[in-house]
């Protein structure tokens, strides 16, 4: 049993909506155009009650009265009426809107935290570069005095190996055979592979 719709107009049954969407699945764009005007008011309402937005429930509405006219084959008459079948789909397309624009509003959320989030922890890395430098402070207590010396000139001051030696009163060789053995160990107390 197909519904009766009643369009303004004192006392004017309407067209029946099951034969509209007949016609407008044979292609009738006169039929749709009918369709159009008793379901367009209705979907736009439901639309606007679920996306609240004017805008963008015209534009839900516009897609939902073309996914009618697209799929207007597929109506069956047996399963419900014309009606509840548009709301039906008008419905589910405001609220897949509301679902599309959740995500990208969680996207665009994640996306500024992660911008702002710090790529590395920093409290664990300044841990572990205090631990680094007192490890390296313990293992210059082993060295010998002019080892410590010339390694702490060349490295931490900055100064070539004639600069140390100048500064050291050492000849060069010396100072190039020190700093090799500092290093040496150096690496053997701090456990860093050869």
């Amino acid at each position: 049993m197909s519904a009766v719709v009643h369009l303004s107009g004192p006392g004017r049954p309407g067209p029946d909506l099951g034969e509209l969407v007949a016609r407008v699945a044979r292609g009738d764009q006169d039929a749709f155009s009918h369709l159009y005007d008793a379901v367009a008011g209705p979907v736009l309402g439901l639309v606007r009650r679920v996306l609240r937005d004017p805008a963008q429930s015209e534009e839900v509405a516009q897609e939902v009265l073309f996914e009618v006219w697209r799929t207007a084959a597929r109506y069956r008459a047996e399963r419900g009426a014309v009606m509840p079948w548009v709301l039906t789909i008008a419905h589910r397309r405001a609220v897949d809107r509301v679902r599309a624009a959740q995500a990208a509003a969680d996207r665009d959320r994640q996306a500024a935290a992660a911008a702002h989030a710090p790529v590395f922890d920093e409290v664990a890395e300044q841990v572990e570069g205090r631990l680094e430098r007192e490890q390296v402070r313990r293992c210059m207590r082993v060295l010998t005095e002019l080892q410590r010396e010339s390694l702490t000139l060349a490295y931490y001051r900055g100064f070539t190996y004639p600069q140390v030696a100048e500064v050291l009163g050492v000849p060069l060789g010396t100072i190039k055979t020190r700093v090799r053995d500092g290093l040496i160990r150096l690496r053997d107390c701090l456990g860093v592979g050869a």
